[in-house]
């Protein structure tokens, strides 16, 4: 599922949010470093399938591999 994290100038403002919604990617990674969990995520933000959120987060850890490699 590639490209599940997309930014565009016409959603948002282009913050980069889930695909298929208005849902900023951020927000999940605010929620994670708070101590939520990814259940919780999802129960606040339904438009959001378990599904894309974890293959964001590998798309995410990819491209931070690829840096720094």
């Amino acid at each position: 599922m590639a490209g599940v994290i997309i930014k565009d100038p016409e959603i948002l403002g282009g913050e980069p949010v889930f695909r298929g919604t208005r849902v900023p990617f951020k927000i999940l990674i605010e929620y994670l470093e708070g101590g939520d969990t990814l259940d919780q995520f999802l129960e606040q933000y339904p438009s959001v399938s378990r599904e894309l959120a974890i293959a964001a987060i590998e798309e995410t850890r990819l491209g931070l591999d690829s840096r720094f490699k």
